[in-house]
């Protein structure tokens, strides 16, 4: 019965039962052309793996291109690890709206560690099969990974769920589309991996591999741990220090609107194939008088074409308990101002020291005539509460949740602003006493 497993020919069924089984499976969101042109590239890697293995080459490149891009991937997600687990908040509200499934709101409650634990494993795969550590388990752990965000991207994007994957941080935003393809690549250089298998060697002393093993797995653990517990070494968020914001909400040099198409979507009665006509195209098929095999479906309004060179931030708006706007006011205010950040108060930290800290702060920064303003999405009755109950003699405005999450990765945070441009930030676990501030970057 071993023999027979390890065979080509039950290699050659389960391959085939499993291209023929995603190939029904799919939903028609997606091309059966382009599916099957995927599903027989993987499967002759899969039947052909012994004539692959002799082109050594492959495997190498393959295997370079697959840990480096991990450990790439983990990196730039590990360095805002916080802002990873907003994604994945996204990705399972998205889960729980669609099946129900309780299971999906406990996640979201430990999004966190779980960020933490996938930034992990994507570095440390990344390392383990570069020193060739462990390389049926590593590239098991590989193709489990890849095939779980592959579901994640065709989901979001086959449905129109989540705007972008957040596999790059804000150093690349993909569409759905393009993430799914990247996840498609990854997959299918993978597969060469295990049929070049035998070509995975560790190339260094075991004892040399061993070291880099532990120094990778520590380094790939200590990172979004720092990185969560301070604020994102490298920022490429809009509101980075250096950040103009009144400036990044003005469109770019040549700036040219989305364009959309309505577009109407008819389905077949028969095989459930959705099948999108622009007006023309409508006009001309006639499709609306077969009703025997086609009725409509939807009609949506087709992005086209992005937006060239639009604002870096369109949604930043802050107002008063009274609905009173004081944007441009505050983004257009001379001199120095301290700006606290928090997205939620009932999130916020209770630290009594903290709380401490950021009364004196205020008291110091004023005595200087240096304004400092909160800033949350909690409501008017959560900020009076909240000011009576820590001693906060400073206005606390109202702005949108997300974009307080996108300001500063810390609840709260703070950010030293001159005229809208944001000079410095910093994690209230960082948080420097007033004289310290004053000396180092207000003059």
């Amino acid at each position: 019965m071993k023999k027979f497993l390890a065979s080509r020919f039950f290699r050659f069924i389960w391959s085939a039962a499993v291209a023929v089984l995603l190939y029904f499976a799919c939903p028609p969101c997606f091309s059966k052309t382009t599916l099957l042109i995927i599903l027989s590239v993987l499967f002759l890697l899969v039947n052909l793996s012994e004539l692959i293995a002799k082109a050594t080459v492959i495997t190498q490149v393959a295997r370079v291109l697959v840990g480096g891009l991990f450990i790439f991937s983990g990196f730039i997600k590990a360095n805002d690890p916080l802002g990873f687990s907003y994604k994945l908040e996204e990705y399972f509200e998205v889960f729980k709206g669609d099946t129900g499934l309780g299971l999906f709101e406990n996640l979201a409650h430990i999004a966190l560690p779980l960020a933490i634990l996938i930034c992990f494993s994507e570095m440390a795969l990344g390392v383990m099969l570069l020193i060739g550590f462990k390389r049926e388990l590593t590239l098991w752990l590989l193709f489990a990974q890849i095939a779980f965000f592959t579901f994640l991207t065709f989901y979001s994007a086959c449905y129109n769920k989540v705007t972008h994957c957040g596999c790059f941080g804000d150093f690349l935003k993909l569409h759905p589309w393009q993430s799914f393809w990247k996840d498609v690549v990854l997959m299918i250089l993978i597969t060469l991996l295990f049929a070049g298998k035998e070509n995975i060697h560790s190339p260094l002393a075991p004892m040399i591999t061993h070291a880099l093993l532990v120094l990778g797995l520590v380094l790939s653990l200590w990172f979004p741990i720092y990185a969560y517990r301070n604020l994102p070494p490298i920022d490429f968020r809009a509101y980075a220090p250096g950040m103009n914001i009144r400036k990044n909400m003005e469109k770019g040099e040549g700036y040219k609107d989305p364009v959309y198409q309505s577009m109407l979507v008819y389905e077949n009665l028969k095989t459930g194939e959705l099948k999108e006509l622009n007006q023309d195209d409508f006009m001309k098929s006639k499709i609306w008088e077969d009703t025997l095999h086609w009725k409509w479906h939807a009609t949506d309004n087709k992005l086209i074409a992005e937006a060239v060179n639009p604002p870096l931030i369109t949604d930043f708006t802050v107002n008063d308990s009274f609905g009173n706007n004081l944007t441009d006011s505050l983004l257009n205010e001379k001199g120095f101002s301290v700006w606290i950040v928090m997205h939620q108060l009932d999130k916020t930290t209770t630290d009594t020291k903290v709380m401490a800290q950021i009364v004196d702060f205020v008291k110091l920064a004023n005595q200087d005539g240096i304004k400092v303003y909160g800033f949350t999405a909690s409501s008017s009755e959560e900020i009076e509460k909240f000011k009576k109950a820590n001693g906060f003699d400073f206005p606390i405005y109202i702005a949108d949740n997300i974009v307080l999450k996108t300001m500063i990765r810390s609840n709260p945070g703070f950010m030293l602003m001159k005229e809208g441009t944001v000079i410095t930030n910093w994690h209230y676990r960082n948080m420097p006493v007033y004289t310290e501030l004053k000396g180092k970057f207000i003059n």
